[in-house]
């Protein structure tokens, strides 16, 4: 929908003619942009709360700065791009000032806003190796809007240091597990708080890691109640699902 389509939906809306549910419903449904290569859905943060992020993995570094122009020419204040390279990185920051976080991959356009979540978001990691999916939950949760405590390095390897932040994980809102091995941490973590639990199993590991399937497939039988699981090394995954729980009142 142009933007002669939507003043014509909100005069319409301003004479009667049109129920407001009626126009939010319109708006939801509006097109996307066609670049060719990629349809924009702007409309995305009416529709879900939350506005498009980039997925870079895959991607040229000219295929990102357009995608990201479009959006910040509809309006998006802050554009989250995962799996990005350091090269795409410094080829759209000739462009676009962008903030480029090389462990986890991500690169962030626009000021990251201020947390308006309910509570706080604990992201613990089972290692120091698993760090980079973990950055990018954290960050992913930070740029949509949350306070984020980060806890890593706490795995069972050496349970005292989990229990030495025991009080921020009995306060957590939502706490994100990060873990390869054999992905005990969630399950561990599960048993200790009332929040839920988003486990995230890593493809660190030696051979019967099998690139993170035994971790999978320990935290999905994990005993511990509230735990819920996303695919392997999937961080912004759980860090999206973190500030849906987030944001829910109540």
């Amino acid at each position: 929908m142009d933007q002669k389509g939507i003043r014509s939906l909100l005069n319409q809306v301003a004479e009667g003619k049109v129920a407001v549910e009626d126009a939010v419903l319109k708006l939801k449904e509006a097109p996307f942009e066609d670049l060719g290569f990629a349809k924009i859905d702007s409309h995305r943060a009416l529709r879900q709360g939350v506005a498009e992020v980039i997925y870079g993995a895959g991607k040229t570094p000219e295929q990102i700065l357009e995608i990201a122009q479009a959006m910040l020419s509809k309006g998006q204040k802050s554009i989250l791009i995962t799996r990005m390279s350091e090269g795409a990185a410094k080829f759209v920051n000739q462009k676009i000032c962008l903030h480029y976080d090389p462990i986890s991959k991500i690169g962030v356009i626009g000021e990251i806003p201020e947390a308006d979540g309910v509570g706080t978001i604990v992201v613990a990691s089972g290692g120091t190796s698993d760090m980079p999916v973990a950055q990018e939950a954290a960050l992913t949760a930070e740029v949509l809007g949350n306070r984020v405590t980060r806890l890593y390095d706490v795995g069972v390897a050496g349970l005292h240091r989990l229990l030495a932040h025991i009080d921020g994980i009995m306060s957590a809102r939502v706490i994100i597990a990060v873990a390869g091995m054999e992905g005990a941490l969630a399950s561990v973590i599960g048993g200790l708080a009332d929040s839920p639990v988003i486990a995230v199993p890593t493809s660190v590991g030696y051979g019967a890691n099998f690139g993170g399937l035994s971790a999978l497939l320990s935290m999905l039988n994990s005993c511990a109640s509230g735990v819920s699981v996303v695919n392997i090394d999937n961080g912004f995954g759980a860090g999206y699902l973190a500030s849906m729980i987030n944001h829910m009142e109540g």
